[in-house]
């Protein structure tokens, strides 16, 4: 077992985000009102047929429930000329306002400090602002501020206000209003409400430690079909993501039309689930620096969804240039000095070294047909990209499934290009399965070509699947998923990164399950497929090591590798049988034979346990030692990571 098979590629296992699930609003981003800008659209509609209708007030209602308080979203002198509503209040009785529902209520740790800001054209009020969160008629937290108090006026003569709330005790789903002490007229946008505790006033705390744990080699953002969007206008603009918080261009989001049929009249539970973009892509590079991931963002290459719509920008347009422009000016974003034109900008927004953006997808998932010219796409952005930055390694597709024709010829493609140098790093695949076809393709790359490398970009097992199904996130699927992944570690020489996706799911707000982490307005868990990842992140050595037996033996499947730096084999080893099997360790000689050799297990009572709010660790890694180092007891339905060393002296 000492022979080392292949090189493994540093950072190899790495993370997918899209915004799916409410995974950047409502989840990672730490904004906790809705529709803060009174911009949210509304969309309807089925494939090539999408509506979307202005619903500016959106999660506001009169406070207190019943109150006289008038609300209606106005135009004209906008505090933002991107997001030019505004919402026109006017009260009649002290301490009327307006609430926000705050997705299913707003959840507050005791003694936390939460930062409230807003925008506000006094027309007739010369009062005070009060906000607050009660439940039940009772206050946990309060702020005040009067309206002779706002600063940096701008044009429009709309004023800035800011004041913290510090929570009083723990509350769950309670209330968020903002009210004025005395009758009148006051016009306020950009209403935000932001936990003290959030990672650089950007990320929420838990979920960024979930995410900084996983120790992930690399990030790929912001998607997904967002990046292509449902409509061409819909898409996903980088662009758009660079301006102050409440200057970004507010978007419907692709997700928000899922699942619409004539049974629902095609109008989905989510049907307002909006982009702010207050995660925009200076946030997804400074999220991969804070969580040491090397930055993989996708390009649009001038598609809408495949599945979603046949709209497309012809390459011979002088609209096709924008979506070349664009990939050059993220180059420039992300490498270019402060004195360029988009490295000025990034510096500007408080980053003046470099992101060191290495990696860049072309197209979300995209394949080739009749109308779809994504080849001939493809070629144009390899050209014209390392024309201008030849030292950026390209992400190519090869769109959405590994059985179908589509995958077929796109591999053709990739393969006629094999000879030049550095036209495709590696080929996202992707895969959503039953448990059954990733056991029974753990040796999937084995006879795969080595001239040109994998990127297994999106994988899940699906147990079952459907939308809000925590408990579609099983064992079962979790030790396929680990099954398999044995097989890429095996054929590193080849799959040189690898992704499960989707990363983030909001209970009660999902779209798409299974998923790996899920949450609340209070707090998250990881599924058993999260705990697969971290083993695999944390455990990846140098270089792969030829075993003696056949990796795919008889519900057992392992793979094993070599870290130099601690002279470590790293044996990892999946017993996918429900009951206990036995493994012998031969060793080379000079291998650590002495007793208490220690190991990380993840198992489970049955194939279908899941993890839970309630239960967050049901089934999580425990520490196992072994007696007999030679003889190892894998236990029923577990996957065992074990780091063994070599004798002293």
């Amino acid at each position: 077992m000492d022979r080392e098979k292949a090189e493994i590629q540093k950072g190899m296992i790495g993370l997918f985000f899209e915004d799916i699930n409410y995974a950047a609003d409502g989840g990672l981003y730490a904004e906790m009102l809705e529709n803060r800008s009174f911009e949210f659209l509304k969309a309807t509609g089925d494939a090539g047929d999408y509506q979307t209708e202005y619903d500016g007030g959106y999660a506001w209602s009169a406070y207190p429930e019943g109150a006289g308080a008038a609300m209606r979203c106005a135009m004209g002198s906008p505090h933002s000329r991107e997001n030019p509503h505004y919402m026109r209040l006017q009260t009649f009785c002290p301490g009327e306002g307006m609430q926000n529902k705050a997705y299913d209520g707003i959840y507050l740790k005791k003694g936390m400090e939460y930062k409230l800001t807003f925008w506000a054209r006094c027309v007739r009020f010369e009062g005070d602002f009060t906000a607050l969160v009660e439940k039940d008629g009772v206050r946990y937290a309060r702020a005040d501020i009067g309206a002779c108090q706002g600063t940096e006026e701008t044009s429009s003569h709309f004023r800035r206000y800011d004041a913290v709330m510090k929570a009083e005790e723990d509350l769950e789903r309670g209330v968020f209003a903002l009210c004025l002490s005395c009758p009148g007229i006051v016009e306020l946008d950009y209403v935000s409400l932001i936990p003290g505790d959030a990672v650089c006033g950007i990320f929420r705390r838990d979920l960024f430690d979930m995410l900084k744990n996983l120790h992930p080699g690399f990030l790929r953002f912001p998607g997904g079909c967002i990046v292509e969007g449902n409509t061409l206008e819909n898409r996903y603009r980088f662009k758009d993501g660079l301006k102050p918080v409440w200057a970004r261009r507010n978007n419907w989001n692709r997700w928000a039309v899922h699942g619409n049929s004539e049974e629902n009249q095609y109008e989905s539970a989510y049907s307002h689930y909006n982009q702010t973009l207050g995660l925009g892509y200076y946030e997804y590079f400074l999220l991969c620096e804070l969580i040491g991931a090397r930055p993989l963002p996708v390009l649009n290459v001038g598609f809408a969804c495949q599945y979603q719509s046949h709209e497309i920008v012809a390459v011979d347009s002088p609209e096709f240039n924008e979506f070349l422009q664009d990939a050059l000016d993220l180059i420039e974003f992300a490498n270019g000095a402060p004195d360029t034109r988009w490295g000025h900008v990034r510096a500007q927004m408080g980053h003046e070294e470099p992101f060191g953006l290495e990696l860049l997808g072309i197209g979300n998932e995209q394949w080739q047909t009749e109308k779809a010219d994504f080849f001939e796409r493809y070629e144009i952005f390899e050209e014209t990209i390392h024309k201008f930055a030849p030292e950026i390694r390209l992400i190519g597709s090869a769109g959405p499934d590994v059985t179908s024709g589509r995958y077929t010829k796109a591999w053709e493609f990739y393969h006629a290009h094999e000879d030049r140098e550095n036209f495709v790093y590696a080929v996202d695949e992707h895969y959503y399965v039953k448990p059954e076809w990733l056991y029974e393709h753990a040796d999937f790359y084995d006879e795969y070509s080595r001239a040109v490398k994998v990127f297994s970009g999106e994988y899940a097992a699906h147990p079952a699947s459907g939308f809000n199904m925590p408990q579609a996130n099983t064992l079962e699927g979790a030790l396929a998923e680990a099954a398999f992944l044995t097989g890429v570690e095996r054929n590193a020489d080849v799959v040189y990164l690898a992704s499960y996706a989707p990363l983030f799911a909001r209970l009660g707000y999902s779209q798409w399950s299974p998923d790996m982490i899920w949450f609340d307005g209070k707090a998250c868990y990881g599924s058993p497929s999260y705990y697969v990842q971290q083993m695999y992140a944390c455990n990846m050595g140098d270089a792969v090591l030829e075993t003696c037996a056949g990796e795919k033996e008889d519900g057992i499947y392992h793979s094993a590798s070599l870290c130099r730096e601690t002279g470590e084999i790293i044996l990892k080893v999946i017993n996918s049988r429900e009951e206990e099997r036995r493994m012998e360790l031969e060793l080379p000689e000079g291998w650590k034979r002495a007793r208490g050799l220690r190991a990380m297990v993840l198992t489970g009572e049955e194939k279908n346990a899941y993890n839970s709010i309630g239960d967050p660790e049901k089934i999580a890694p425990r520490e196992r030692e072994f007696a007999e180092p030679a003889c190892i007891v894998l236990p029923p339905l577990s996957f065992m990571v074990l780091r063994i060393g070599r004798n002293a002296g």
